[in-house]
């Protein structure tokens, strides 16, 4: 039976400014579910990376007085720079200015144009060069400002290649109807069908008035729309990014993205894919806004959060786990510095690591630091355990982190009323109890074993320094491994310095 296979993506980042928290979610969350499934035995293909080309790149690069090129590579470093400190463990990160990324892009809108869903017409309409988009006069806000950004659009006339979209209205339909949960939440799976429904016009697929992009094949005056370079990254990817058969991850199993990019993502995407003869993605999970102080940041407003303060302070767990649990997935969520102190210490500190701390030194105490042999009196824990694991699974099924996160602290939380309701510090002053030491030993390092395997795609490193502390290989951190007591017991275990001490100040 062959391995199966898992394929994840971010949506590729726009390199016009620094990253932020904003980016740092969506990068994380992929993770999480990267590694989820790579603990399921599945092999993953995890991609992310930038979009490169288009009006805005070339705005930013002529008012930093460089070319186009510099300012994407410069830029384009610093998103690279952002997944290996969150520890993203994506497998490939594409760039469009790639080569091989610019011949497929190419290759692919060659046939679209030889099959006639690709022609040359007039458009005049209001554009945003912050989106790269058209919007029509019922979509602005007050005094013809874009409805994203809230800055001035510009009237654009040119002539261009259009891509037929309209014509796909009826099979788009049909695709929606035939896979209701297509695009989760339901909220917006609702909001791409209206989309939809209420009719599609055909899409401006090239730009007449930009030359950094890349060249429309057949021609060369014209360059290819920014969004359509950068959505079929997703497929020119496997092409050289994922080894000599990587076609075979298609088509996506994930793919992640916020909502402000859900028309492009539900509505042309799989417009261009069924243009295209390639398989739709089985799943488009889109996520809500960072806020801050109840707006989404942005650099036009001025309200960016910096991650890299808070992951100097507190570790880059403590980051993955706040973004993890505070904001349900799905849902807007606010970040702030106080919410993110009160998760870190009323939970990561006090709830797992003190329950850690605690175990590890009684066991060295009480069994010379060897775990002691499962007396079988805990079977209601031990089904427990495996309550919360098949939960993990079906919410990491349905694209909920937090769901996810939720139903493991439910086991640390049950761990640390097992110490306080059979207080082995009492147990072990009457020789008489020594069974029942024993067990509450056992659960104890039965238990944490099973929620850290299950906590580690969210805090990968601090997991695999507790799991080492447990006499467990940190390696070792497949599902197959989370099962209650899974060669726990004779291991010894070694004290570790807190995972996460206690922090002075904070970051604002």
């Amino acid at each position: 039976m062959s391995q199966s296979r898992f394929y994840i993506t971010t949506p590729i980042y726009y390199v016009n400014a620094d990253p932020h928290v904003g980016h740092a979610y969506t990068t994380i969350m992929a993770d999480i579910f990267a590694r989820h499934h790579r603990q399921r035995g599945e092999e993953v293909f995890f991609l992310t990376g930038t979009d490169e080309h288009g009006a805005k790149i070339a705005r930013a690069a002529e008012v930093a007085g460089r070319t186009p090129q510099a300012h994407a590579d410069e830029l384009s470093a610093k998103f690279r720079d952002l997944g290996r400190e969150l520890d993203a463990s994506n497998d490939f990160f594409i760039r469009t200015t790639d080569p091989e990324h610019v011949a497929e892009v190419q290759r692919l809108l060659a046939i679209l144009h030889a099959r006639g869903d690709i022609y040359k017409g007039s458009y005049g309409g209001w554009y945003c060069t912050p989106c790269e988009a058209f919007y029509v006069e019922s979509e602005l806000g007050e005094n013809r400002t874009c409805p994203i950004h809230g800055t001035p659009v510009e009237w654009l006339e040119e002539d261009n290649w259009f891509f037929r979209l309209s014509a796909y209205r009826d099979r788009l339909l049909a695709h929606f109807d035939a896979h209701p949960e297509w695009v989760v939440p339901t909220p917006r799976y609702n909001e791409a069908r209206r989309m939809i429904e209420q009719g599609v016009d055909d899409l401006s697929i090239s730009r007449s008035q930009i030359s950094w992009g890349v060249p429309v094949p057949w021609d060369p005056d014209q360059v290819i729309y920014v969004w359509v370079d950068a959505l079929f990254n997703y497929w020119t990817a496997l092409s050289y990014g994922a080894g000599d058969d990587g076609a075979r991850f298609w088509p996506p199993n994930l793919q992640l993205m916020a909502k402000d990019i859900l028309k492009f993502h539900a509505v042309i995407w799989p417009a261009l894919l069924m243009a295209a003869d390639l398989e739709l993605p089985e799943r488009l999970a889109i996520h809500g806004y960072v806020l801050k102080g109840g707006e989404k940041m942005s650099k036009t407003t001025g309200n960016l959060v910096d991650p890299f303060p808070f992951i100097a302070d507190y570790g880059i767990d403590a980051l993955r786990y706040y973004l993890s649990r505070e904001i349900r997935f799905g849902e807007d969520g606010t970040f702030s510095a106080e919410g993110f102190e009160a998760r870190y210490t009323g939970e990561l500190a006090n709830e797992l690591g003190n329950l850690l701390n605690r175990t590890v030194s009684m066991i060295d105490r009480y069994r010379d630091g060897v775990i002691p042999n499962d007396h079988g009196r805990d079977a209601d824990l031990a089904r427990e355990v495996a309550t919360r694991q098949s939960e993990i699974r079906a919410a990491f099924d349905n694209a909920d982190v937090t769901r996810a996160v939720e139903a493991a602290w439910v086991l640390v939380r049950a761990l640390n009323r097992l110490v306080e309701q059979r207080a082995p510090w009492v147990l072990a002053k009457d020789p008489d109890a020594a069974a029942d030491l024993d067990q509450v030993l056992f659960s104890l390092a039965a238990g944490l074993q099973s929620v850290l395997i299950m906590l580690w795609p969210i805090i990968p490193t601090s997991a695999e320094r507790a799991l080492a502390s447990l006499g467990h290989d940190p390696t070792q951190v497949g599902l197959t491994q989370a099962v209650w007591g899974a060669g726990i017991a004779g291991t010894s275990v070694t004290s570790v310095p807190p995972l996460f001490p206690r922090v002075e100040g904070r970051p604002e």
